[in-house]
């Protein structure tokens, strides 16, 4: 039985090399860092982006809010994107961990408007929070995989080096924003303070992210990293396949960016009211079926129905995300069943 799961690229499955890794890999105590291999993930990553130092830990969510507490004091604001990760599906991780407080602002296609941001930097004052942090996410928005510019990126760094305030980046699919672009990683983040990548999404790792930065942010990283339970003992075990991704699943992510084009491009063939294809810049798709008067419950049972598994992100809203366990042919049939649904039930 085939079961076509697009909700999310977190749903890949680890690859033959990447179990073997796990069945071959040196291992050590973690927390005093002599396990090999997480210190061979540590910095093979740090090396790929330009940066001193990596610290291996299990989330990327674990990573921004390590990041956050690491760059930030109690009681200031952290600047983000309205509809960035760290903002909406954290759990409210920076008010409960670091004890500072959110100001989202707008960023469309995930630019950030230079002066919306320098007006939600609040100048000192004795009845208003200091601006402690920046959080920029690239690709930006989970439900849409908006590529954020090279020059957006150094334009808000640029702004926030003048103001003295530091810069991260949540890069969870940042070799997606890279791949598309053209851009090496290094490049992306140059300019900005820390970064994590996700090992689990579209690069295919069972577990993992890498937190990255100079060695000072990485030292104060691992102390509360520890302090939030995240300190590992062979963690070499869950950094083996982490390291196979990095070296071998990178330049493939392209392939995934072609299949997300072709069944945009055939969804909209079908309706061109389902999408736009200017949203469509990385590897997630995204449809609406609102105008068909179809219910959103039917239509998931449908598919479902089909062992086509698609994630409900709104009313009548539904994302559909390309990964390497996702080929050309199952693509056709999750379209093929679309088509069939939309005609029947919509007749």
């Amino acid at each position: 039985m085939c079961v076509i799961d697009m909700r999310s690229d977190a749903a890949s499955m680890p690859t033959p090399e990447m179990i073997q890794a796990i069945t071959t890999a040196r291992l050590g105590d973690s927390i005093s860092r002599e396990d090999p291999t997480v210190r061979q993930i540590e910095e093979l990553g740090a090396e790929m982006f330009g940066k001193e130092d990596a610290v291996f830990v299990i989330s990327g969510t674990m990573a921004n809010q390590v990041a956050v507490a690491t760059l930030t004091r109690r009681g200031q604001e952290v600047i983000v994107g309205l509809e960035s990760h760290i903002y909406n599906l954290e759990v409210a991780g920076m008010a409960a961990v670091s004890q500072v407080q959110a100001r989202p602002i707008s960023c469309p296609q995930g630019f950030m408007d230079p002066a919306e941001l320098e007006a939600a930097i609040n100048e000192p004052g004795v009845q208003v929070a200091d601006t402690g942090l920046i959080c920029l996410e690239n690709t930006y928005n989970l439900n849409r995989g908006y590529i954020m510019s090279l020059e957006n990126i150094r334009t808000i760094s640029k702004i926030a080096t003048a103001k003295g305030i530091p810069v991260y980046m949540d890069g969870a699919r940042i070799f997606n924003a890279a791949v598309a672009s053209g851009v090496d990683v290094k490049e992306i983040v140059s300019s900005v303070d820390a970064v994590q990548v996700c090992l689990t999404k579209g690069l295919g790792a069972p577990i993992g992210s890498l937190l990255i930065g100079d060695a000072a942010f990485t030292a104060e990283a691992r102390k509360i990293q520890q302090r939030l339970g995240g300190g590992m003992r062979q963690a070499g075990i869950i950094a083996a396949p982490g390291i196979v991704a990095l070296n071998k699943m990178v330049d493939r992510l392209s392939e995934d960016h072609e299949n997300a084009r072709y069944l945009a491009c055939c969804l909209h063939e079908l309706d061109n009211r389902l999408l736009s294809l200017e949203d469509v810049q990385t590897n997630i798709v995204s449809i609406d079926i609102g105008f068909t008067g179809i219910d959103s419950n039917t239509f998931l049972s449908l598919l479902n129905h089909r062992n086509i598994f698609i994630k409900r992100i709104g009313p009548s809203a539904f994302r559909l995300v390309c990964y390497h366990n996702i080929n050309r042919p199952m693509i056709d049939k999750v379209i093929d069943a679309l088509d069939d649904i939309l005609s029947q039930e919509g007749a």
